[in-house]
């Protein structure tokens, strides 16, 4: 509180400072008077621009500058004046709302000017008396409110010049958002939804249409400039780019339009949003048809889409098929009937009502100088039977914008007056008896007002949010021409800022026709969409609406239109050819059904049973001197192991799994090892056999049958050491690979420890390489039969495979590694096989005269 009687002592000071100088307030230049008026206890202000424009005079600034004379009078501002009128009239009629109070009005003209603006409003604030004594020029304001104006551009002054005395500016049309902020313009609220609303509306529906790619003209003032500002502000929110956004005001000289004219001529885009004023738009109107610019789709605001005089000078189509915002349509009961009759206005404002009534009618009152032959005014003419503005009730929506201003303040009033005094209102009261409610009213009124919340007799909410905003509520309107080629604005939608952000905007698509009287939506982008399975890439130096369309890369898609990336497949999926879809790898691994899978089984089975042909001739021939010669035990078990060496390849062809993983690898070991130690163990019997047949020799019963198991039992018991230690260690197992193909997955085997396949394979090449090294020495053995030569040659296809293996193994992709494997095992055998018993079946078979024992051991010479 104390703040506060620190306040009242400031305000007490002054004034008696005031009263003990005795000093007069000379008001600065003409006084300025009200057009219309009618007293009352609380004053109603209103200031409307009843002139649209003035006469510019030269200032000497030596002498005070002449008074401004206002020209083109304005019709609509008349009515927004009897709008004023009929509200306390109706007001003063109530026995609810402020009984046995009367409101009165004073209304002020300022022809559009700032300046004038400014003047009226402190007339109305401070009273209009050329000299006032001391005492008057302290009292509180002659009004507690102020409706008007209808222009941002002059509302803008007006409100920061009133707001240091708190005195609330209520305008219907003002709609720039720059007046929402209250640091500026503290006591300006309005019944008029901001720009910002307006803005955001709009671009939500340029963004509804798909248009990405639009052009704009702005009125070059701050209504035009704040809006336009804040519409691309949230269009590039949206992705939606202005290809340009062109200033213009109707005074601009002919260059200034003829530039703007070529640059919307070069443009791609087709679409125009319009933020401007029906004066500008009239100007704009016939620039466009002497440039032959048609077929643009207009986006408008409120301020024009809903101009009958605009719709009428179109007569080109240029605005054909306009869709934009306006006020939502309403009707107060009996306020038309009140505006159309102008009787009503005689008596608030005799000079006015003149003017106005021989603008309508072309007549004059008084007639001296009859030079324009105009017949005399009799008062009794009828608007019904004149074509004029004046009966057109498009603006009703404005209209109804001022009816709930003025009863904003009523309510607000009927609210105060219902109220205890308190401390501050009873220390003013001593100083200002004679203004009671006025000084009352001066502290609290406009915060009052801000929480104003009633319902018109119409059931519509009246109410301001924090910036002394109402709810923003828009109509979408369509011209479309009608049958007489005249437009008729349709309403096709709706916008309601109360509702939640998908529902905000609501159109009937299919309603609406667009320029040149197509019925599709027309197209307006920098670059066409991007179809899914591309992405979009901004082209440089360009905005981003302006993209090129990238296809996705190998193992991405993308699903939507216009991706601007392009998302990675998940592991086991890849893109397909369109690449908007990710669809499972396509697994690989050599199978049974496949020609090469086929070929190789049938291979080895082949092999196998040809090694069990072998096995059986030779259990047939055993007691034959071939094959007793060359160690029956010994090659009954390498054709055994043989055929264990054909059939392991099986274990390579088909679906990887844990164990055929594991088995095949070790059984591919263990059976080689098996087969090299039988042929090693041959190798050793001839060289044995020849040291044998040397005098005195006894070395073949160092190495007899038992001998010759035992070694066999040894080498293969090495490799199966080596290969438990494999699979107990790190053993193979199914893998993945999603290297060697990148839409496919192999499924092979992987080795688990490499050291344990290389250790595998290496045993069985030290093993081929001794048994090769051993037949060596033994292949000059005077026999006629030497088996040590054979040996010599299967070894020699045996290593020539393997070592053929390695690079082809470790270079070969995908499944045709395991192929590469089941080959130089198939080979390998196929090599041992023929080389070592092709020649012994060939004897036994065809040549059996040689299949004896003097033929095989033949003569010796001994050097």
């Amino acid at each position: 509180m104390e703040p506060v009687f620190a306040l009242l002592h400031v305000v007490i000071a002054i004034i008696n400072f005031s009263k003990s100088n005795g000093t007069a307030c000379i008001l600065q230049g003409e006084s300025a008077y009200p057009q219309l008026s009618k007293d009352g206890d609380i004053i109603v202000g209103g200031i409307f621009s009843f002139h649209g424009s003035w006469e510019i005079t030269d200032s000497s600034y030596v002498v005070p500058p002449p008074p401004v004379k206002c020209t083109s009078l304005e019709v609509r501002a008349l009515q927004f004046s009897q709008s004023v009128m009929f509200a306390v009239e109706e007001i003063n009629n109530s026995s609810s709302l402020l009984p046995g109070v009367s409101l009165g009005y004073k209304i002020y003209d300022t022809c559009t000017s700032k300046a004038v603006g400014v003047q009226v409003a402190m007339a109305l604030v401070n009273g209009n008396e050329k000299t006032v004594s001391d005492e008057v020029c302290t009292k509180p304001g002659q009004v507690q409110a102020i409706i008007g104006e209808t222009f941002s551009s002059v509302s803008m002054p007006v409100a920061m010049s009133i707001g240091p005395f708190s005195i609330p500016l209520i305008s219907h049309g003002a709609t720039c958002e720059c007046l929402s902020d209250k640091r500026k313009y503290p006591s300006f609220l309005r019944t008029i939804p901001s720009d910002h609303h307006q803005s955001r509306a709009l671009a939500e529906m340029v963004r509804h249409f798909g248009w990405t790619w639009v052009g704009a003209i702005r009125r070059d003032d701050d209504y035009g400039n704040s809006g336009m500002a804040a519409f691309t502000q949230v269009a590039q929110q949206w992705d939606i780019c202005l290809e340009y956004s062109l200033p213009f005001y109707k005074t601009y000289s002919q260059e200034k339009v003829t530039r703007i004219i070529e640059h919307i001529k070069s443009s791609t885009s087709r679409v125009i949003v319009g933020f401007v004023d029906p004066s500008d738009l009239e100007i704009l109107l016939d620039v466009f048809f002497q440039h032959n610019i048609t077929g643009y789709q207009w986006v408008g605001t409120e301020a024009w889409i809903l101009n009958p005089v605009l719709a009428t000078l179109d007569k080109n189509n240029i605005l054909q098929g306009a869709i934009g915002l306006a006020v939502p349509k309403t009707e107060v009961k009996g306020l038309k009937e009140f505006i159309l009759d102008l009787n009503r206005v005689k008596s608030a404002g005799s000079a006015i009502f003149t003017k106005y009534w021989e603008t309508l009618f072309h007549c004059k009152y008084k007639v001296q100088n009859n030079s324009d032959d105009s017949p005399v005014c009799t008062g009794k003419e009828k608007l019904s039977e004149i074509d004029s503005m004046f009966t057109d009730m498009s603006l009703m929506p404005y209209f109804n914008n001022v009816y709930k201003g003025v009863y904003a303040i009523a309510h607000t009033l009927h609210d105060l007056l219902g109220c205890k005094e308190t401390l501050l209102f009873a220390v003013l009261f001593k100083y200002n008896s004679h203004h009671q409610i006025n000084c009352d009213l001066f502290f609290q009124f406009l915060e009052q007002l801000k929480m104003v919340h009633f319902k018109t007799k119409e059931g519509e909410e009246v109410y301001f949010d924090i910036n002394g905003d109402p709810a923003a509520r828009y109509e979408v309107i369509n011209w479309q021409t009608n049958k007489e080629h005249q437009h008729d604005f349709v309403t096709v939608g709706l916008y309601d800022s109360t509702f939640n952000v998908n529902n905000r905007l609501t159109i009937n698509v299919s309603s609406i026709v667009w320029a040149q009287n197509i019925n599709k939506v027309p197209i307006s982008v920098c670059s066409k969409n991007c179809p899914p399975g591309t992405r979009k890439a901004v082209q440089k130096g360009k905005p981003v609406c302006c993209f090129d369309c990238i296809p996705c890369a190998e193992g991405e898609i993308s699903n939507i239109t216009d991706s601007i990336k392009c998302e990675q497949c998940y592991q086991d999926y890849w893109s397909n050819a369109q690449r908007d879809k990710c669809v499972r790898k396509e697994t690989e691994y050599l199978s049974y059904e496949e020609t090469m899978g086929v070929l190789l089984t049938a291979f080895a089975i082949i092999g196998a049973l040809v090694t069990l042909v072998i096995l059986v001739i030779f259990f047939k021939y055993k007691k034959t001197p071939i094959v007793k010669a060359h160690n029956s035990e010994l090659s009954f078990l390498l054709l055994f192991s043989l055929t264990l060496c054909f059939l392991c390849s099986l274990t390579f062809i088909g679906r990887p799994s844990e164990w055929s993983c594991m088995l095949r690898h070790t059984a591919f070991g263990i059976t080689f090892v098996l087969c090299i130690s039988c042929v090693l163990g041959k190798t050793i019997v001839v060289l044995m056999a020849f040291r044998a047949r040397r005098p005195g020799s006894n070395v073949m019963k160092w190495f007899g049958p038992p001998q010759q198991r035992f070694s066999v039992f040894s080498f293969t018991l090495i490799q199966v050491l080596i290969c438990v230690l494999w699979l107990f260690i790190s053993p193979p197992f199914p893998f993945k690979n999603l290297k060697v193909y990148k839409d496919k997955i192999i499924l092979e085997c992987h080795l688990g420890s490499s050291i344990g396949f290389w250790a595998v394979l290496g045993y069985i090449g030290f093993l081929a390489l001794l048994c090769f090294f051993l037949a060596f020495l033994a292949r000059k053995l005077p026999d006629n039969f030497n088996e040590a030569k054979f040996i010599i040659f299967s070894m020699l296809i045996f290593c020539a495979v393997w070592i053929t293996f390695i690079p082809s193994y470790v270079s070969s992709p995908g499944k045709f590694t395991v192929a590469v494997e089941i080959f130089a095992i198939l080979a390998s055998s196929f090599g041992l096989l023929f080389c070592i018993f092709l020649p012994k079946c060939y004897i036994i078979i065809l040549k059996p005269e040689k299949n004896t024992k003097k033929q095989l051991i033949g003569k010796m010479t001994i050097n």
